[in-house]
């Protein structure tokens, strides 16, 4: 299990995967999602804009995502959006 620090009290599932480098994109996203591949606190998940927060985990596969807020040495995220409204790492 690794710690994926976010920035405000709440981050959508789809984008947790991609900043924790589950999948590569929002499309990856939707497709994992849809074949019932992703667990948040145990049970399956099939909504990309779940909102996920501080404590919950979420699990693809092998991986085991543990998410919290503030400054633990994990991954960040800046939340923003760029210009082609993808979130910015």
């Amino acid at each position: 299990m690794r710690d994926v620090e976010i920035r405000d009290d709440m981050i959508r599932l789809g984008q947790l995967l991609k900043l924790a480098g589950l999948v590569e994109d929002g499309a990856e996203a939707k497709e994992v999602l849809e074949e019932g591949l992703v667990e948040v606190n145990g049970a399956v998940e099939t909504r990309r804009g779940k909102q996920i927060v501080d404590g919950d985990e979420v699990v693809l596969g092998p991986e085991i995502i543990h998410v919290v807020t503030g400054t633990v040495g994990g991954d960040q995220i800046d939340q923003s959006t760029d210009n082609s409204g993808s979130a910015k790492r």
